[in-house]
């Protein structure tokens, strides 16, 4: 399309596919790449007939990190006011189930923006890593944060502080990943799992998504009530009306999102 500069954007039945497409930078991620992949996933977030997003890069790298020569220069009031993240707080609310499909390197930036996603398919030859203290600095767009709630203070401490990268099979043992496949296989076994997810209720689907975030951050007694919400709202859905007759009726449901 077009309008993408940095971003390939294109839709294959209910999967809508965005390609980080910089892979002579390895997609580092600019600031105006980043702003597109978030306008795509907004895009995709609005039209009824996408039912799941896949996130992938182009080449040997998912995203290979933040475009350093881009920030090598920036200084605290530069970043505020450019607002250095707020395009990354829009894609954390994004509704429409996501998938990570990565393949090669994904670091920093890149690293985080796998864990921005709601599941991760991994190449057997990715690679995952926060390296910004070997450059003086953090990371910045929820790294620190999303590694601790999935794998605890100490493991996230010890990748964060050295630097290193992890393999796909360690990233999978750890949680991080959902699973690893042959790297040619990496978009078909991503594809397959979009699809099958495209075949679910997409309300019940983005509320299960909703309620699994709150989880992350409210205490039990909290996040159970959220639960119960949303379970009673899917009642007022014809999905749920489709689903249930479809089970009595002992035939496949007709999702139509409604």
């Amino acid at each position: 399309m077009s309008e993408w500069n940095s971003i390939a954007v294109r839709q294959e039945g209910a999967v809508g596919i965005i390609e980080l497409a910089r892979p002579d930078v390895l997609n580092a991620l600019s600031r105006q790449m980043v702003a597109e992949i978030v306008a795509a996933a907004e895009a995709f977030d609005r039209d009824e007939k996408v039912r799941v997003i896949v996130l992938t890069g182009r080449g040997r790298a998912f995203a290979a990190g933040a475009d350093i020569q881009e920030m090598a220069e920036d200084d605290p009031i530069r970043l505020e006011w450019l607002n250095q993240f707020a395009d990354w707080d829009r894609l954390s609310i994004v509704k429409t189930p996501m998938i990570a499909a990565v393949n090669g390197l994904a670091l920093g930036g890149g690293f985080e923006l796998a864990l921005s996603c709601d599941l991760i398919v991994a190449s057997a030859a990715a690679e995952f890593g926060f390296p910004e203290v070997n450059i003086g600095v953090m990371p910045g767009a929820g790294g620190t944060q999303r590694l601790t709630k999935l794998i605890g203070p100490k493991r996230a401490l010890e990748w964060l502080w050295i630097g290193a990268r992890m393999s796909a099979k360690e990233a999978e043992r750890l949680g991080i990943v959902n699973c690893v496949v042959s790297p040619e296989l990496l978009m078909e076994e991503t594809m397959r799992l979009a699809r099958r997810l495209a075949e679910q209720p997409p309300l019940a689907l983005r509320l299960i998504k909703e309620a699994v975030q709150k989880a992350v951050d409210y205490p039990l007694y909290e996040g159970m009530q959220f639960e119960r919400k949303n379970f009673y709202l899917l009642f007022a859905s014809e999905d749920q009306k489709e689903g249930m007759a479809a089970f009595l009726e002992k035939r496949k449901p007709r999702f139509q999102g409604k």
